[in-house]
């Protein structure tokens, strides 16, 4: 079983090191220590770093893969245009529970992550510097490093910088939702989709960027882009910082030139010689399997051509012993669980994809997995933020890539096999956490309230639907589709509002005192197989 992730993992590297230089030295490298491992750094113009970053093909590290350059001369133009000083935000929020690469920079080697954001800063004429993270430890060691440059968000500094700390939530790490906390507003997504680059903090152009991204930028100022060409593929040369976790005897940050073989950095890690799967990407990837990741390539083009995806970094496989499906249903959960509860597609959707994975596993048939299919379609292109697209694209990797599983729940009476928690997780939005050998723990994100549906008085108004989405949804008949069910800790307020404001008292709230049971949601065991699983 997979234990959760710390903060700060071990650190590989394969080949030379750039970003991880010095971390075989000390902890930390503060100032001092990062100036006598990197030496000095020379400001450049703006386009001389736009022609930089373009010549190294450049993009952003943080999932998107946005081209560098293209960002860098939008902002330019616009605070050219408007006649306004830009801003310059790093994203080191870094909010899936699979990823650690950006806090771990963040941690060790914070000085090489504000080289790269002070020198675009001084090219693009910027008096505003942001640093946004999400955990303590992130915090702490960049509030260090920007008071070892002298570096404050004094009335008098000629740079203001400052951290901007949030919540650990899927969706705070989203560009739009640093930039609305930045400005005094709450971590989540505005509802529209806006371009930082034309409209970011305080309404000026924004350059915001991963961490990572303005790590790599200050290596190739450093060493010129001819020199960093030369590690790693010529289309997308340097190295890529990956977290490798899920079935792997040693989970690791690993730093790697662009064309090492994925079954190398597996191998590493302590992977299965030959895993039923390889999460690629994070939760918002795609699944490949077995035979395809010996095709691949650490390599942004690589990944997608084999149907993969480079994403943030992070790559998790799985075990043959594990059930896929019901892996992949924690992570759908938990994705639901994670919607900023501001448009239908995420909070009605993402929940209704994960009950159909649920209904698929525990036997469904093939109308659940054609349910499945037709609320993952609805849910793209729909959301105020990229969640939605995200959550659905790995529903849909999961039908596709495990088959014969899908075969086996849908046709008959599922694969057997229980489901071990080796993808980590984040509970209630603090802590990563594992589900042990098919038998779940008791829920903490639920309360001990159930609440009720009094089929003899519902008239199917629907205001349920609309206060309680996280419990009900209504079906064709404009019902809704659960009679009784347990509500999340998050929503015991707005269940009380919605029997109050129910206009035909058709529904109730009352105290569960029954003695928690197993869930049976997950793949059912034989129990001489369970006893196995859990004596492991």
């Amino acid at each position: 079983m997979n234990e959760a992730l710390p903060d700060v993992p071990e650190v590989r590297v394969v080949g030379l090191p750039q970003l991880t230089s010095g971390f075989d030295l000390v902890e930390r490298l503060d100032l001092p220590m990062h100036l006598k491992v990197h030496g000095p750094l020379e400001p450049l113009g703006g386009e001389a770093l736009a022609k930089l970053s373009e010549n190294i093909n450049l993009k952003g590290r943080g999932g998107a893969g946005f081209p560098f350059h293209k960002k860098l001369r939008s902002v330019a133009e616009a605070a050219i245009k408007r006649g306004v000083r830009p801003v310059v935000v790093v994203n080191g929020s870094e909010d899936e529970p699979a990823c650690r690469k950006d806090t771990v920079l963040i941690n060790r080697a914070p000085h090489l992550i504000l080289d790269g954001a002070l020198l675009v800063a001084e090219a693009l004429g910027a008096r505003t510097l942001v640093v946004g993270v999400t955990r303590e430890s992130t915090q702490r060691s960049m509030e260090a490093a920007l008071a070892e440059r002298g570096l404050s968000n004094g009335r008098r500094s000629a740079l203001k910088a400052f951290v901007q700390r949030n919540p650990i939530r899927m969706v705070t790490g989203a560009a739009a939702s640093l930039i609305r906390s930045i400005d005094g507003g709450p971590p989540i997504p505005p509802g529209r989709k806006v371009s930082a680059s034309q409209n970011g903090v305080g309404g000026a152009p924004t350059l915001l960027s991963n961490a990572e991204t303005f790590a790599q930028l200050a290596i190739a100022a450093r060493i010129g882009p001819e020199r960093y060409g030369n590690t790693g593929l010529y289309d997308e040369p340097g190295t890529v910082m990956l977290t490798v976790s899920g079935a792997v005897a040693r989970p690791m940050v690993i730093e790697v030139p662009t064309g090492v073989p994925l079954r190398y950095v597996l191998q590493l890690a302590g992977a299965p010689p030959v895993p039923q799967g390889v999460l690629t990407g994070g939760y918002h990837g795609k699944w490949i399997d077995a035979a395809t990741v010996n095709e691949a390539i650490v390599s942004r083009n690589s990944l997608d051509a084999v149907g993969g995806a480079l994403g943030a970094g992070a790559i998790l496989p799985i075990s043959q012993e594990t059930c896929p499906l019901g892996e992949s249903l924690r992570v759908a959960q938990w994705l639901a669980d994670e919607s900023a509860g501001q448009c239908g597609p995420c909070y009605l959707g993402l929940p209704a994809a994960a009950r159909g994975m649920e209904d698929i596993i525990n036997g469904g048939g093939p109308a659940a997995l054609e349910a499945l299919k037709q609320v993952a379609k609805n849910v793209k292109r729909r959301g105020a933020c990229s969640h939605p697209d995200g959550s659905a694209m790995f529903l849909e990797s999961t039908i596709k890539a495990f088959t014969d599983d899908l075969a086996a729940h849908v046709l008959g009476n599922g694969c057997g096999r229980p489901v071990e928690g080796v993808l980590p997780l984040f509970e209630a939005g603090m802590a990563p956490a594992a589900i042990t050998s098919g038998i779940a723990p008791e829920d903490s994100g639920s309360s001990r309230q159930k609440i009720f549906v009094d089929w003899t008085l519902c008239r199917g108004h629907g205001l349920c639907a609309d206060i309680l989405p996280e419990v009900f949804q209504l079906g064709a008949d404009g019902f809704p589709t659960v009679a009784q069910a347990k509500v999340p800790q998050n929503a015991e307020a707005k269940a009380l509002r919605a029997v109050r404001r129910c206009p035909a008292l058709a529904l109730r709230v009352e105290e569960d005192t029954r003695p928690q049971a197993p869930a049976r949601n997950l793949p059912v065991l034989s129990q001489g197989r369970g006893r196995r699983a859990l004596g492991r």
